[in-house]
C-alpha cells in the first residue's frame, strides 16, 4: 500500500476509488455516512440507511455523487474519533500548516427528536496556514434523478422532485454546473463550516453559523459519551470494545430500533466478483444477536427497542410457508425487499453488480428461531421479564419450530445453491426449544414441557448422529457430507456439547487445520460446497472471532490470546471491520459489519475472564 492505513498521503488527484477500510463512519441512528481519508463523503443516505443514495461515489467515481473537502495543496491525512464519541477527525498535514474536518451528524439536545437530518462539516486550521478546496455534487436516488441548483448568497438548494437538500456554508460557494464549489484560506484558529440539510417542502433553509455548530458539536459529544458511559466492561481491550459498541450503536435505527446489518449496499466480498448484496435491513439473526452484544455490556435500552421491534413488527402468525417468521426486514419493518441491479453503476473498482433489496428475504433459515428466542432469553434474564402476550409469540415460535425442524434450508450462509440440511440450523434450533424451556421451568410459564424436551432431545440425537463424520473426525457442514463449516464454532458457545468433549476437540483442530489461515477463518471451502455463486472470498471476520471464544472455553487461552491480539491488527485505523479480510488484509465487503463487531465484544469478554 506504501502508507500506513492511518496516514494517507492525498497529494494530486489521487485514486478513483479508496480501500473499503479507508474510511470512517458518523451518523445520527437513523442514516450514516462514510468519510473517506482523503476528506469526501462517498455514501450517503438521506433520512434513512436504506433510503436512496445522495453520495454513492463508492459504488461509482463518476455517477455516484461525493462531498468533497481537503486541503487544497499537497498533504498527508490522519484520522481518528474525537474520545469516546462518533464524531471523526480527519486531518491534514501540509507544508505550512495543520487543519482539520470535524465531521458529525448532530444527536442529543433538540436534534433528538427532530427529523432534520442535518450533517455537519467544521473545517479548522490548526497551525499555519492552508487553502481548502470543497466541490459538493449529490446524485440523487442512486445517480437516477436529476436535480437542479439554486444559489441565495451563501445558500444552495439542490432539488431533485420531491427530495431536496440545503448547502449553507460560512464562506462563500459558486455554482458549477448542478454542483456547489467552495475556495478558501484559513489561518491558525479560523474555521469555517459546511452543513447539509433535508429540507421539507415550504420550509426556508436553515444557516448554521459557527457558533451553532460548536453548540451542536458540544452536544453530539456529550450525548455519546453519556451513552457510552452506561458500559460495564473494564476488561484489557477497552477501547476496542467500546469502539464496537458505539459502532453497534450507529447501526441502530432509532425510530423502530432495528438494527441494520451494515449501512452499505454492494461492497464486494471479492474485488470484481458477483458476492456484492445490500445489507441495509434488520436480519433477525444479526440483530438477535447484537443484543446479546449490547447485553454484555449493560446496554439494556437497545434490547428493549429490539424487543419492542420484535413484538410489533414480527408476528408469529403470518402463515408464510417458510415459517412464522422472514429472515428479514425493513428498518421500518416492512417485509416486501424486491432484489433489483442497479446496470448504471459500475460498483466499487469495477465490481458489479450493485444490488439494492436482498432476495435471501424469501429464505428459510431455521438457525433465526435460536437466535431470536436465545436473544429473548437473555433479556428475561438480565433485563426484565418478557410480558404475558410476548411469551404467548415465544410458545408460537417453539410450537412451530417442533414441527419444521427437519427440514431443509439455505442455512447462515444463505447459500444459493440448494436448500440443505444444515448442522448449523438443527443447532440453532435445539437452542430455541432449549432456551423456552429454561424460561419456563424457571419462571413457571405454561408451556407443553413434554412436547418441547421430546422434541429437543431429538434434535440433539439427529445432530449427533447424522452430523458427525467419523472419516473427518469433526462435525460437518451438512448430513450426509464431509465439508468443514466455521459455523460449527458456536456448537461449545450455545452449551449444546462441552468444550472439552473429544468430539468437539477433534472437531477444532480439524478445522484449524483446514479453514483457519494465520488465524483467520473461511466460513467454508466453495469447490468443495457450491454456493450456487462465482468467485472466492476472503476469511470471514465473525468467523475468526468465533475462532477465538471457542478457543478459549476448550482451554487453549494462550493460542486464543495471539489469535485475537492477530485479528485486532486487521481492524482499519479506527477500529473498524468490513464483513470479510482478503489474502493481503484488506477490509471486504459491507463496510462497517454489525456481525463483526458482536463477535469482537463476545470474544474480547470470554478471553479477559478466562485470563483473570
Amino acid at each position: 500500500m506504501g502508507v500506513d492505513a492511518g496516514d494517507r498521503d492525498v497529494s494530486g488527484a489521487g485514486p478513483r476509488y479508496l480501500p473499503i477500510s479507508d474510511h470512517g463512519l458518523i451518523g445520527d441512528l437513523r442514516s450514516v455516512a462514510l468519510v473517506g481519508m482523503n476528506g469526501t463523503i462517498d455514501w450517503y443516505c438521506c433520512s434513512a440507511f436504506d433510503a436512496p443514495s445522495i453520495f454513492a461515489a463508492i459504488l461509482d467515481a463518476e455517477r455516484g455523487g461525493a462531498f468533497e473537502l481537503a486541503a487544497a495543496v499537497p498533504a498527508h491525512t490522519k484520522q481518528f474519533y474525537f474520545p469516546d464519541t462518533n464524531v471523526l477527525i480527519t486531518r491534514f498535514f501540509t507544508e505550512d500548516g495543520v487543519g482539520e474536518v470535524q465531521d458529525f451528524m448532530p444527536v442529543g439536545g433538540e436534534a433528538a427528536d427532530a427529523e432534520r437530518h442535518r450533517l455537519i462539516r467544521r473545517v479548522v486550521c490548526v497551525r499555519g496556514t492552508i487553502p481548502f478546496r470543497a466541490r459538493v455534487a449529490p446524485r440523487f436516488d442512486y445517480g437516477t434523478r436529476p436535480h437542479t441548483l439554486r444559489m441565495t448568497g451563501d445558500t444552495a438548494v439542490f432539488d431533485a422532485d420531491g427530495l431536496a437538500l440545503a448547502l449553507t456554508a460560512t464562506v462563500p460557494l459558486s455554482a458549477e454546473g448542478p454542483d456547489v464549489r467552495a475556495e478558501f484560506k484559513l489561518a491558525g484558529g479560523e474555521s469555517a463550516v459546511f452543513a447539509l440539510d433535508r429540507l421539507d417542502a415550504g420550509v426556508t433553509p436553515r444557516a448554521c453559523p459557527r457558533a451553532e455548530a460548536e453548540a451542536q458539536f458540544a452536544t453530539t459529544v456529550a450525548y455519546w459519551r453519556s451513552w457510552l458511559s452506561a458500559s460495564t466492561y473494564r476488561g484489557r481491550w477497552r477501547e476496542m470494545v467500546h469502539r464496537s459498541a458505539l459502532t453497534l450503536k450507529l447501526l441502530t435505527y432509532a425510530p423502530t430500533g432495528a438494527i441494520v446489518a451494515a449501512p452499505t449496499t454492494s461492497l464486494p466480498e471479492q474485488i470484481g466478483g458477483e458476492r456484492n448484496w445490500d445489507y441495509r435491513y434488520l436480519w433477525v439473526r444479526d440483530a438477535a444477536f447484537c443484543v446479546y452484544a449490547l447485553l454484555r455490556l449493560g446496554f439494556s435500552g437497545e434490547a428493549e427497542a429490539f424487543m419492542k421491534f420484535v413484538t410489533r413488527h414480527i408476528s408469529p402468525g403470518d402463515g408464510k410457508q417458510s415459517g412464522p417468521l422472514q429472515i428479514m426486514y425493513g428498518i421500518d419493518g416492512r417485509t416486501d425487499l424486491p432484489e433489483t441491479e442497479l446496470a448504471h453503476l459500475e460498483g466499487h473498482l469495477g465490481s458489479a453488480p450493485v444490488r439494492i433489496g436482498n432476495a435471501a428475504a424469501d429464505q428459510l433459515q431455521l438457525d433465526i428461531y435460536g437466535a431470536l428466542i436465545d436473544s429473548i432469553y437473555l433479556y428475561d434474564k438480565w433485563a426484565e421479564p418478557i410480558s404475558s402476550g410476548q411469551w404467548d409469540d415465544v410458545c408460537a415460535l417453539v410450537d412451530w419450530v417442533c414441527a419444521h425442524w427437519d427440514q431443509p434450508d439455505e442455512g447462515i450462509w444463505e447459500t444459493r445453491g440448494g436448500r440443505k440440511n444444515f448442522l448449523y440450523s438443527r443447532l440453532m434450533c435445539w437452542v430455541a426449544i432449549e432456551r423456552a424451556v429454561r424460561m419456563a421451568n424457571r419462571r413457571g410459564l405454561p408451556a407443553d414441557l413434554n412436547r418441547w424436551s421430546g422434541c429437543r432431545d431429538a434434535v440433539y440425537r439427529r445432530i449427533m448422529s447424522h452430523g458427525w463424520s467419523p472419516t473427518r473426525q469433526a462435525f460437518v457442514q451438512y448430513e450426509g457430507g464431509d465439508v468443514l463449516d466455521a459455523s460449527v464454532l458456536m456448537m461449545p458457545m450455545t452449551k449444546f456439547i462441552a468444550p472439552t468433549d473429544p468430539k468437539w476437540l477433534s472437531t477444532l483442530d480439524a478445522l484449524t487445520e483446514e479453514l483457519v489461515s494465520d488465524s483467520l477463518v473461511y466460513r467454508y471451502d466453495p469447490v468443495a460446497s457450491p454456493d450456487g455463486l462465482r468467485g472466492a472470498e476472503g476469511t470471514f471476520s465473525i468467523c475468526s472471532f468465533w475462532y477465538v471464544e471457542a478457543m478459549v472455553l476448550s482451554g487453549r487461552v494462550d493460542d486464543a490470546r495471539l489469535a485475537f491480539e492477530k485479528m485486532l491488527t486487521y481492524a482499519n485505523h479506527l477500529g473498524l471491520y468490513a464483513e470479510e479480510i482478503s489474502r493481503t488484509g484488506e477490509q471486504q465487503g459491507n463496510f462497517p459489519q454489525a456481525f463483526t463487531h458482536l463477535a469482537l465484544i463476545s470474544a474480547a469478554f470470554h478471553l479477559d475472564r478466562a485470563l483473570g
